[in-house]
């Protein structure tokens, strides 16, 4: 087995340093699970476990080239840099939260076998002995990998009360390696759903968003709605779960919001707007003669989106961008009814750097099963993507700026810096919108004519 397990020579050279100091090393978890798969990263972090204290651990390191970092030492964790690895030495341990509390209680152990116990699942609760390569698999990780089963090593009720973001991270894995949570920890998980309230809103986001970036979101966010998770931290995905009635009927909204998120690629805002893009259809739900309506549930849905993101703790500018792209989504939808330049210039001003998503995220949208109206929508995609590429060439649009500047106007108009000159300022970028460049002698003239509309007694004054 050990010449099978192309093993990183970090690794190995670490491994020796801690074999002449008396001390038994072992690389761990998912650095284990894709040696076995054979798809290493060269660039993901290394994990170790040890039976040296984290004082021994930095003793043994002494000498050896590169950073160390201390700030987990007290959860038994020395971090260190070598080149561009980043490695993690680990206490052999156990990791528990008691009761209601957000934070673990970490004790020490010296037998390997209960430190991958108290992991998440099997085929993270491999080791591989080192410098000597000897494989360590007391839970039938392989077994698992081969079947790609996801299995708690221990009781899944064990692992889960240890640590209650291993259930959403049974979904993250669900997404990322494609394989099948057991039925047990499926139900562990449907019983114990309520216990993920004591997990902090920042270690819940980063979980979602390894989720969402993985290849196929899609099987992750059907087992967080099915196990009751999502009702803990994104309430709004679960409620997608429109009733449908037999008069009037409607797409399944859910389905259609995994579909679009599975649509588009990696990229974390991008997949959060389409995640997001619906969740304002059971607010505005309305059922008249012409059929089911979501009147202005964009709008809506980019409210309820930023509110839902800001309680999950992501940045700013991320919430701002998902917002955007939610309120901004449906606009595309009246090009059928005849767009001129001015219109496509607002769309590109408004849609700013976040153009290319807007322009994905409407693609993804579109999820009919109907060959002609699937056909006739990407069409009209095609040419609306030509004429803004047409635009942009003659036009630099994104720097679009009124024809004059706040000087010119005051200096033009006789006025002091204030609400008119803004007033005035916009009203001549909305010309430059309408109209395309504007030369300085027609940007006077129009802003003559706005003066004597807007400022009284300025026609007199000249």
């Amino acid at each position: 087995m050990a010449a099978l397990l192309d093993v990183d020579s970090i690794a190995l050279e670490l491994g020796e340093r801690f074999r002449k100091a008396g001390y038994q090393l072992f690389l761990v978890g998912g650095s284990v699970r894709d040696v076995i798969l054979r798809t290493p990263d060269p660039r993901a972090d290394l994990d170790f476990a040890t039976d040296a204290t984290p004082e021994e651990t930095i003793a043994v390191m002494h000498g050896w080239p590169g950073r160390r970092y201390l700030q987990g030492v007290r959860w038994g964790t020395v971090g260190a840099r070598r080149g561009d690895r980043r490695l993690e030495i680990t206490t052999f341990r156990k990791e528990v939260y008691p009761g209601d509390d957000r934070h673990p209680h970490v004790s020490f152990t010296t037998d390997l076998e209960i430190d991958l116990s108290r992991r998440d699942f099997t085929v993270n609760a491999m080791a591989i002995r080192l410098p000597e390569r000897e494989f360590v698999d007391p839970f039938g990780g392989v077994r698992d990998l081969a079947a790609k089963r996801l299995d708690t090593p221990l009781d899944p009720e064990v692992a889960f009360t240890d640590d209650p973001l291993r259930m959403l991270r049974a979904a993250r894995f669900a997404s990322a390696l494609e394989f099948t949570p057991a039925p047990r920890v499926v139900e562990a998980t449907r019983r114990m759903a309520e216990r993920l309230s004591i997990v902090s809103a920042e270690r819940i986001r980063d979980e979602l968003s390894k989720m969402l970036m993985a290849g196929s979101p899609g099987p992750g966010l059907e087992l967080i709605v099915e196990t009751g998770l999502a009702e803990l931290f994104l309430p709004e995905l679960p409620g997608l779960r429109l009733e449908q009635d037999p008069v009037h009927r409607h797409k399944d909204v859910l389905k259609h919001t995994i579909a679009v998120v599975e649509r588009c690629e990696p990229d974390l805002v991008l997949r959060l707007a389409a995640l997001l893009h619906d969740v304002g259809k059971p607010a505005t739900r309305a059922f008249t003669e012409d059929g089911v309506q979501f009147h202005h549930h964009e709008v809506v849905g980019a409210r309820m989106a930023a509110a839902r993101l800001r309680v999950l703790r992501y940045p700013n500018d991320v919430v701002e961008d998902v917002a955007k792209l939610v309120e901004t989504h449906l606009r595309f939808h009246s090009y059928r009814l005849g767009w001129n330049d001015a219109a496509i210039r607002r769309y590109i001003r408004d849609a700013g750097p976040l153009l290319d998503r807007l322009n994905q995220l409407v693609r993804a949208d579109c999820t009919t099963r109907n060959p002609f109206k699937a056909k006739a929508l990407a069409e009209l995609q095609d040419d609306l993507e030509l004429r803004i590429a047409r635009l942009s060439l003659e036009e630099n649009l994104q720097a679009i700026r009124p024809p004059l500047d706040g000087n010119e106007v005051m200096e033009r108009l006789g006025l002091p810096p204030g609400p008119a000159v803004g007033q005035a300022l916009q009203f001549l970028l909305d010309q430059r919108m309408e109209r395309g460049p504007i030369e300085k002698d027609e940007a006077y003239r129009l802003l003559d004519e706005w003066a004597v509309k807007n400022l009284p007694g300025y026609g007199s004054n000249r």
